[in-house]
């Protein structure tokens, strides 16, 4: 009993002296013999430091941003069709894309993001006039696809 007893008040100097309510030197002795104390000088704490806070700015932050692009592809030789546009004010983006799916619809996926209400989009199948031929095999020869931008260029692959 009297072990678990010198076991605790140990502990209990030792999580005290951890803790900086003690100086180090004060409890070394305690452990071999518990009827004479130390005098140690008092602690001296030092208010703790300034803390020098900075900031780093982005010279690129842009606190309202604000943009729109949209693209369309359409490759008659391969049957891809597809297109995109969005827009963007603040915190608020909106826009829709469609491509042609492997059953001859169309998907069209109109969509929103902000703080208040996150992203959502609604999609939605339309029917095209002619699925898209499948090719049995490759043709022997290579023909130029063209992609239409918004600002009426063509890139051509």
């Amino acid at each position: 009993m009297a072990f678990r007893f010198q076991f605790v008040a140990l502990t209990t100097l030792l999580a005290v002296a951890n803790a900086g309510l003690l100086p180090a030197t004060s409890y070394a002795h305690l452990s071999q013999t518990h009827s004479s104390y130390e005098h140690a000088a008092p602690l001296h704490y030092a208010a703790p430091a300034e803390a020098i806070l900075t900031k780093a700015v982005d010279a690129d932050y842009d606190p309202h941003p604000k943009y729109s692009f949209s693209y369309e592809v359409h490759d008659s030789h391969t049957g891809d069709a597809k297109s995109q546009q969005e827009s963007r004010d603040g915190d608020v983006v909106t826009g829709s894309y469609s491509l042609t799916d492997a059953d001859g619809t169309r998907r069209v996926v109109h969509y929103t993001a902000d703080d208040h209400s996150g992203f959502n989009a609604v999609v939605s199948k339309e029917p095209l006039h002619a699925a898209p031929a499948a090719h049995a095999q490759s043709p022997a020869y290579h023909t130029q696809s063209a992609y239409k931008f918004a600002d009426d260029s063509y890139y051509y692959h």
